[in-house]
Order: structure tokens, then sequence, then C-alpha cells
């Protein structure tokens, strides 16, 4: 009897400790999307002279055709 109580009470812990596990672990994926949004909603402006040296650069790196 004290056997079965036992096995009982690891079967209600593990399932409980499951579900903590699970909750936890959406909880933590909810805040990931949350903060990933919230930085991709950032705009991003290219200054116009990281244009031009990005052309300088291209220029100097290609071969010629």
């Amino acid at each position: 009897m004290i056997a079965l109580l036992e096995m009982t009470t690891l079967t209600i812990a593990t399932i409980f400790a499951l579900a903590a596990a699970a909750a936890i672990h959406w909880i933590f994926l909810r805040m990931t999307f949350r903060v990933m949004r919230s930085a991709a909603a950032r705009e991003v402006r290219a200054s116009a002279d990281l244009s031009r040296g990005t052309v300088g650069l291209t220029r100097a790196f290609v071969g010629h055709r």
C-alpha cells in the first residue's frame, strides 16, 4: 500500500513539474517574440556616407570586365 502511495505521489509530482516547466517555457517564448518584435519595429536608416562608401568598395574590388 505504501509503495502504491509513493508511486502515485511521484507520478503526480512529475506531472505537476512537467506542467510548470511547459508554462515557464511558454512564457519565455512569448517574451522572446515580444522583444524580437519591438527590435524589428525600429526603423534603420542608412546614411548617405555609408552608401557612398559601399559603392566605392564595390568598385574597388570588382574586376573590370
